[in-house]
C-alpha cells in the first residue's frame, strides 16, 4: 500500500517511524507468534510423551523461523473459509506437517487448548519484545541524553518560577536532572513487570486435559512450558488470562508519558521564553509565512502523541479487565490495538528525542531574566530573619517587597537597614541570583 493513501498516520506519515513495530504486532506478527506457540507446545508434548516422536526438530522450528509473509497470507485465506483465526493457523500447520512427512503430529496441534491460550500468550510474548528490542531502549536513549544534559548544565543558574511567577533561582541541570531521575523510576518499575499466561482450556479448568491423560499433572505441565517461554503461569482463570500484568504495564507507560508531556510543556516554554533557542536542519523552516520563527515542533508532535497513546491505554486498562462470564469477545479489538498505543509512544519519543539534540541554550538572556528581579531572594532574606528570632519575619519581608520590582542596589539598601547580626548581614549582602541556588549544582549527580 502506498503511504500516501493509509488512512492512519502511523502508517502513513510517520511509518519511517514506527514500522520497525510491525515485526510485533502487526497481523503478519500475530500469526507468527502463534504459530511460534502452537509448534513449540507441540514439541513440549512431545517431549513429554503425550505425541508420536518429532522425526526432525528443525525442520518443526523451520515453520515459525522462517514464517513469511506467503504464509500469512495464506494463513489469511484459510482464516475466511473457518471465519476464525486460530483455526486457521491450526489448519496451516497442518500443512506443513504434511510436507515434512510428520502427519502423526496433527491431531496433536493445538490439543485441549482453547484460542486464548494461543492469543493471550502471543500477545504477551509480542508485547516482551517490542519493549525489549525496541521501546525500553528508546526510552533509555532519552533518559540518556537528559543525564547528559544535567551533567552539561548542572553550573547554569536559571530563574525558577511556581505557578508560572518567578520564584526562587535553580540549575538548568538541575531540572533536567529532575525528569531523568523520575523516567528512571518508571524504567525499573517496566523492567521489573512479570506476564502472566495459561494454557487451561475452555473455562480455565483443564477438562479436556484431565479427560484425556488424567494422570497428568497438568498445572505442572502448563507452568513448565510457559516458563520455557518466559511467562509466569496463572493456575486459576477463566477462559482468559486475567489482564492484571499488562493493565500494570500501560499505566506505567501512562506515568512515563505523563513525565514526557511534562517535559514536553517545560522546553515549550523555555523556547517561547528564549532561553533555549532550536537549532534547524538544512533548509528547515519554521512557518510558511514568518521566515523568523523556529517552532518547537518536535515537542509539540510528542505531545500529541503521548495524549493519544494515552487514551488508548486508558481504554485498555479500563476494559481489558471485564469479561462477561468465562469470556466474551469485546477485548478482541482492543488486543488489535495495542501495537496503535505504542507507535504513538513510539513517536513521541523519538521527537523528544530530536528535539533534545536540537537545542542551544540563550544563556545571555537566561543571565538577564535571572538578574532583573531580586525580590527572588525574598525567601532567603525571611529565613535568615526567622534564624535571628525575629517576630512575623515573613509578613515583614511581604511588606518590604510585595508589588515591587527591586534591583541590586535596592536589595543591598534594604539589608543594610536591618537590624541582624553583622555577619549574617554581610551573607545577605553577599547573596545574588545567581549564589542562592542551594544544593542545585550537587543533585544532578
Amino acid at each position: 500500500m502506498n503511504n500516501l493513501t493509509a488512512i492512519s498516520p502511523i502508517d502513513g506519515r510517520y511509518f519511517e517511524d514506527t514500522q520497525e513495530l510491525s515485526q510485533y504486532f502487526s497481523e503478519y506478527a500475530l500469526f507468527k507468534t502463534r504459530v511460534e506457540i502452537e509448534i513449540k507446545y507441540l514439541t513440549f508434548l512431545a517431549k513429554e510423551g503425550i505425541t508420536p516422536k518429532i522425526r526432525n526438530h528443525s525442520q518443526l522450528e523451520d515453520i515459525y523461523n522462517k514464517f513469511s509473509i506467503k504464509d500469512a497470507e495464506k494463513v489469511k485465506y484459510l482464516e475466511k473459509e473457518t471465519n476464525h483465526d486460530v483455526k486457521a493457523v491450526e489448519i496451516f500447520i497442518g500443512s506443513k506437517l504434511k510436507k515434512i512427512n510428520n502427519e502423526k503430529l496433527i491431531p496433536f496441534i493445538h490439543f485441549a487448548l482453547t484460542s486464548y491460550d494461543i492469543n493471550d500468550t502471543a500477545y504477551r510474548l509480542m508485547i516482551k519484545r517490542a519493549l525489549s528490542e525496541i521501546l525500553i531502549p528508546q526510552l533509555m536513549t532519552l533518559t540518556n541524553i537528559l543525564w547528559v544534559l544535567s551533567k552539561k548544565y548542572s553550573d547554569l543558574v536559571i530563574l525558577g518560577r511556581t505557578h508560572g511567577q518567578p520564584a526562587v533561582p535553580t540549575t538548568l541541570g538541575k531540572e533536567f536532572a529532575v525528569f531523568a531521575s523520575r523516567l528512571d523510576r518508571q524504567l525499573k518499575l517496566l523492567k521489573s513487570i512479570k506476564y502472566y499466561s495459561k494454557l487451561s482450556g475452555a473455562v480455565g479448568n483443564w477438562n479436556a486435559h484431565t479427560f484425556a491423560y488424567p494422570k497428568m499433572n497438568w498445572p505442572n505441565l502448563s507452568n513448565n512450558f510457559l516458563k520455557s517461554l518466559e511467562l509466569e503461569n496463572i493456575k486459576i482463570s477463566t477462559q482468559i488470562t486475567s489482564t492484571e500484568d499488562i493493565v500494570q504495564l500501560f499505566q506505567t507507560f501512562i506515568l512515563i508519558n505523563l513525565i514526557l508531556l511534562d517535559l514536553d510543556r517545560d522546553m515549550w516554554r523555555y523556547i517561547s521564553d528564549n532561553w533555549i533557542i532550536k537549532k534547524t536542519e538544512g533548509s528547515e523552516v519554521g512557518s510558511s509565512t514568518m521566515p523568523q520563527k523556529v517552532n518547537p515542533i518536535n515537542f509539540e508532535n510528542s505531545e500529541g502523541n503521548l495524549e493519544l497513546a494515552n487514551s488508548l491505554f486508558e481504554v485498555f486498562s479500563r476494559e481489558l479487565p471485564v469479561s462477561r462470564l468465562q469470556r466474551d469477545l469485546s477485548d478482541s479489538t482492543q488486543l488489535r490495538n495495542i501495537g496503535v498505543a505504542f507507535a504513538h509512544c513510539l513517536i513521541a519519543y523519538k521527537n523528544t528525542t530530536k528535539g533534545l539534540l536540537k537545542i542551544e541554550i540563550n544563556k545571555a538572556k537566561i543571565k538577564i531574566d535571572l538578574n532583573e528581579n531580586w525580590n527572588i531572594l525574598a525567601e532567603g532574606l525571611q529565613t535568615i530573619l526567622r534564624k535571628e528570632g525575629k517576630q512575623d519575619a515573613f509578613n515583614n519581608v511581604v511588606s518590604l517587597m510585595k508589588g515591587k520590582i527591586i534591583n541590586q542596589k535596592e536589595w543591598q539598601k534594604i539589608i543594610e537597614g536591618l537590624d541582624i547580626s553583622v555577619k549574617e548581614k554581610n551573607n545577605l549582602l553577599k547573596l545574588t541570583p545567581e549564589t542562592y541556588i542551594g544544593m542545585a549544582k550537587k543533585l544532578y549527580k
